[in-house]
């Protein structure tokens, strides 16, 4: 129809060119990516050039048109797809897809309900530039015969995109030293790297941390051991074996943050029976506890409670290394007489727990298989949660005593929905269905929490247990800001979210008589010292990161999965020190003695988890296993 003859790569240009906005575009629309400067934005605009100069340049070896136009729409549907797959995941999970997740195969079918939430009939404009590369196909016309380029103009091409490529990651390197060594902020990565190059290098990393573990030899454990060594504290002597020889039940309370704790909405009461709790004398309840999880979320929790290792910055754990030698709580509290158990009415594959438990060496796991769901009991995850508490303690009067039993509940998940009998109050009346309906189904949550005391207490097994609740990972994400800014009546800033980041920690010890609320900071990598400290457990040989939150020993000192850190004083969120009192920004020299401590603390974890490295490693005399010459600190 265009009469005019364009020049003969007309399309290209078009193609890298619409595939080159869309993707800013979608940035600024989709992703909600932290802007502090001019440089930064600049940054975000140029970098995903490169790659697309890249690909979609290849078609310049083509002989053929037709074969040409062929590549330029394969490539633009696959970057598109790519694109929208962290669209959709960024929905969800607040965070950018990486490799092992790919792999996450078994949990699709149970993320079914929440993919879905997160999908829209206008996701079609995220394919918007195949359109256009298809309508410049169609009508512009160009010399015929005249398709093959010479070798002088495809190396004068790929010099314009190396040169473009090293602008970029010099403009990137200035804004952020040492950013493709610290890789473990995936937003940080994409802001300067761009979304194809992140993908890139994810193969790159991915692909390093397996050759991690197939070259190594132990040898990498004595400089990890020698860090946890010398900030080992030694545990509280106060609290040490208060419950020993009792029965040890912990429940993860899902997705419920702590601004849930002691709050309304909307004049109503969201979490009536845990806060009567918080004021229980037999209920230690920490206030200042984070969760620490990264992408593997609940199955993260989890292993960090069971471990007290950070978990990976890309993937879960429980999918990328569930082979692994671990020492972990349920191992150690078996080696001392305990049956183990997980409880969880979901299937037994969701985040390969079937294998991982095998691997911690854990009794048993009962799964959906174990439970009887009637009629109205079902929740889209699987089973709701006062039947699943009502039929857990029924198994527990079963089990051989003592034993640890570890509930994983269900219903207060994403995207929060529930029938209309189990709406104990009113959904609140921000622009965000989930944070409407996360209210609800916390409310839910704690009455579960509630008949599972009543149960406890009925069956006996009350009195000779210790229970301990924690929440496992955040329910609201930041996508969620605007409505949280209306809920806490002031704005979202990157200090609010860290802080938001605030998950219960209940230790409940009945007969103990001198209950608290502890403003401690800890996080989850805390949970296992200070649960083994309570059992009467030795851990002063193992490599954990955590220390027992009631020593007097113990820092404040809290890691996200992340890099981003708060202490007593302050908090570090979005490259900037806040003062934790006020939420101002602070003098960023009050942050810096933490910030290199916290990328080295991360990384020794990351390497045991990647290498295996446990596996060269004797719990019980704290020794190498394979290397005679080489001895660990004591």
């Amino acid at each position: 129809m265009l009469k005019k003859e364009w020049p003969k790569h007309s399309v290209l240009a078009i193609a890298i060119v619409a595939t080159w906005l869309k993707t800013y575009i979608v940035y600024k629309t989709s992703f909600s990516i932290t802007i502090d400067n001019v440089l930064q934005e600049f940054i975000l605009f140029i970098n995903p050039l490169s790659m697309l100069l890249f690909i979609y340049g290849i078609s310049l070896f083509f002989k053929s048109e037709k074969a040409k136009n062929r590549y330029l729409i394969a490539v633009a549907a696959i970057t598109s797809i790519v694109l929208y797959g962290n669209v959709a995941f960024y929905r969800f999970f607040n965070d950018f897809i990486t490799l092992p997740v790919l792999f996450q195969t078994e949990n699709f079918g149970d993320l079914g309900s929440s993919a879905a939430a997160s999908i829209f009939w206008t996701d079609l404009l995220y394919f918007a530039d195949l359109a256009i590369i298809l309508l410049a196909i169609k009508f512009i016309s160009t010399k015929a015969g005249i398709a093959a380029s010479t070798s002088v103009q495809r190396k004068a091409y790929y010099v314009l995109a190396l040169a473009v490529l090293f602008f970029n990651l010099g403009l990137a390197e200035a804004e952020r030293p040492q950013l493709l060594t610290r890789s473990f902020d995936r937003e940080m990565l994409v802001k300067n790297l761009g979304m194809y190059n992140y993908h890139l290098y994810d193969i790159y990393i991915q692909s390093k941390s397996q050759a991690q573990r197939a070259l190594a030899d132990g040898s990498e454990l004595v400089e990890a051991n020698n860090y946890v060594r010398a900030n080992q504290i030694d545990p509280s002597e106060d609290m040490k074996g208060i419950a020993e020889g009792r029965n040890l039940i912990v429940v993860t309370l899902e997705s419920l943050q702590s601004f849930t704790i002691n709050s309304e909405m909307n004049g109503q009461t969201i979490t009536p029976f845990l806060n009567s709790l918080t004021e229980d004398e037999d209920t230690i309840y920490f206030e200042n506890f984070y969760h620490q999880t990264g992408l593997g979320k609940t199955s993260d929790s989890e292993f960090l409670l069971e471990n007290s290792l950070y978990p990976l910055s890309g993937g879960a754990v429980f999918f990328t290394h569930s082979g692994n030698t671990f020492n972990s709580m349920a191992e150690s509290l078996g080696e001392n007489g305990y049956s183990t158990n997980v409880q969880h009415a979901n299937t037994k594959s969701f985040w390969n727990r079937d294998i991982m438990y095998e691997s911690m060496n854990i009794d048993k796991f009962y799964d959906i298989e174990s439970f009887e769901i009637g009629e109205g009991e079902a929740v889209n995850w699987g089973m709701k949660d006062i039947p699943f508490h009502e039929q857990s303690v029924e198994h527990m009067t079963e089990m051989q005593q003592p034993f640890y039993s570890r509930l994983l509940t269900l219903t207060n998940h994403h995207p929060f929905t529930l029938d209309e009998e189990d709406k104990l109050i009113d959904e609140y009346d921000s622009n965000s269905g989930t944070l409407n309906r996360y209210f609800q189904t916390s409310r839910y949550l704690d009455e579960s929490i509630k008949v599972l005391f009543e149960e406890l207490k009925e069956k006996g097994l009350y009195e000779n247990s210790i229970i301990v609740m924690y929440g496992d990972h955040y329910g609201i994400s930041e996508n969620h800001n605007e409505a949280m800014t209306q809920y806490l009546g002031e704005e979202v800033t990157d200090f609010t979210s860290a802080e938001l980041q605030k998950v219960p920690f209940f230790v409940h010890i009945p007969g103990y008589g001198e209950g608290y609320v502890d403003d401690e900071v800890g996080g989850q990598i805390d949970m296992r010292p200070t649960i083994m400290n309570l059992m009467g457990m030795d851990t002063s040989k193992d490599i954990q990161f955590g220390g027992d939150l009631f020593s007097e020993e113990h820092e404040e000192f809290v890691i996200f999965r992340d890099g981003r850190f708060v202490t007593d004083e302050v908090v570090y969120a979005g490259n900037v020190c806040y003062d934790k009192e006020t939420g101002e920004p602070a003098e960023q020299e009050l942050c810096a003695p933490y910030i290199e401590r916290a990328f080295t603390e991360l990384e020794y974890s990351e390497s045991i988890i990647n290498g295996d490295l446990l596996r060269f490693y004797d719990e019980e005399d704290g020794q190498l296993t394979t290397i005679p010459d080489v001895e660990l600190e004591q």
